[in-house]
């Protein structure tokens, strides 16, 4: 019997959950640790933010799940990983030890790389985690009393900017709805060379697509912007050129401000001798597992991808829920070819895939591969996308909620992405 540890209970840790659940015999055993009692739809973060949404609405407690499929949950966060000796130790002083490890712990949020930066003590706010959602949206409520300057963005280092233009745009949608829009400017802060290149080195026709769309919706923005520290108030940031020499320096009022950080492997993970590269994210081979050690997988932003190019401003690659699904996907069947004696073959797939909400329209974009040169690189917007999300949502979080391991990308994002190109 083998015992199968999973570190992470999100996007990726409860789908690989289930599906090794559902592929491997019953004999073997598999624990998920979470720091948190429940799951948390991330991608629904930014509606969280404007009170679109609600607490119990994108979250759900994690273990009457998990146990109705026969596995098993600690809501207890590790500590430390001992890799030779195949054993954690877990926030309660308790050890737990494992044949097989599965890391999909998400990012570190790296607020104390700009000072000031951050929901906790800093001048910023985040999207990132429910809580850091709520924790906006409870000054939002008081800002709309008295509104203002708004700016929102990503910091040098980031690579997830697909929420920083989502919230852009709903912020805007929800401050139209209250007839507020006019008493708030709003200002786009990224570390992207260009608007549009989304960590990908644009996709399609983003870049034309999204200024245009900024420019409707009256939202100014500084690319090349090398954020380098936030007071009450007040966002400075450096603005580069090309070359990457400083061209302007901005000095941003604020009422209210969501950045969203770069992010670091999480600590315990970091600490792993030869597990990690220098930010801490876990260096894999072609079939998930570590270079290091052949019984640790890890899935998700956890791992180590490289920028798809080199920025003035430090960028990150993205990593999307199609590309975590495919991820975890192989993760389980390659454990389950290793426990039945034969070699792992499974492969993820670097193909980014995206749905983002705009406030009352959306936009998707598809990079087949993430890296270029690409056999498909499409962008496209409509109502469709905002639609397509929301049912999205709903139900990812009832498969979640059912324990159902299907891909749920393969079975229905691509195929209606498909209809769509089809009927251009």
């Amino acid at each position: 019997m083998a015992h199968i540890v999973i570190v992470g209970a999100g996007l990726g840790g409860m789908p690989a959950a289930y599906e090794l659940r559902e592929i491997l015999p019953r004999e073997h055993r598999i624990t998920v640790l979470n720091p948190v009692d429940y799951f948390q739809f991330t991608p629904s973060n930014p509606w969280v933010a404007v009170g679109w949404r609600k607490h119990e609405g994108v979250t759900m407690p994690i273990a009457p799940a998990l146990q109705r499929k026969g596995i098993d949950f600690k809501a207890q966060a590790v500590t430390a990983i001992d890799a030779p000796a195949n054993r954690l130790t877990l926030a309660d002083g308790s050890q737990l030890d494992y044949d097989y490890l599965v890391l999909t712990t998400g990012p570190r949020l790296s607020f104390d790389e700009v000072p000031g930066a951050g929901p906790h003590g800093g001048h910023t706010h985040s999207v990132c985690t429910v809580a850091h959602a709520e924790k906006f949206f409870s000054e939002y409520e008081e800002f709309l009393k008295n509104p203002g300057p708004i700016v929102i963005g990503a910091m040098p280092g980031a690579s997830c900017f697909g929420p920083a233009y989502e919230f852009t745009f709903i912020v805007d949608a929800d401050l139209r709805r209250r007839k507020l829009r006019h008493k708030v400017p709003i200002t786009y802060v990224t570390s992207e060379p260009y608007i549009g290149h989304l960590g990908l080195g644009g996709v399609g026709d983003s870049k034309s697509m999204m200024e245009s769309e900024l420019r409707g919706h009256d939202i100014k923005w500084i690319t090349n912007a090398k954020t380098h520290r936030v007071e009450a108030g007040r966002l400075f940031t450096t603005e580069l050129d090309d070359k990457g020499q400083p061209y302007r320096e901005h000095e941003l009022p604020f009422r209210l401000s969501m950045m969203l950080p770069a992010f670091k492997g999480v600590d315990p993970v970091m600490a792993v001798p030869q597990l990690c590269n220098p930010r801490g994210f876990v260096i894999i081979d072609e079939f998930q597992r570590s270079k290091a050690y052949r019984n640790i997988f890890a899935a998700g932003v956890c791992v180590a991808i490289p920028p798809v190019e080199a920025t003035p401003v430090p960028t990150g690659a993205p990593k999307t829920g199609y590309m975590i699904e495919t991820m975890v996907s192989a993760i389980a069947h390659n454990i389950a070819d290793e426990l039945a004696g034969r070699p792992a073959t499974a492969q993820g797939t670097w193909n980014a895939i995206c749905l983002a909400d705009m406030g009352d329209t959306g936009a998707a974009f598809v990079a087949l591969p993430q890296i270029p040169p690409r056999n498909v690189n499409w962008f496209k917007k409509g109502r469709w996308v905002h639609l397509a999300k929301i049912a999205f949502e709903k139900y990812f979080m009832r498969k979640m909620k059912t324990g159902n391991s299907e891909p749920v990308y393969e079975k229905y994002v691509l195929k209606a992405l498909g209809i769509v190109r089809l009927a251009e």
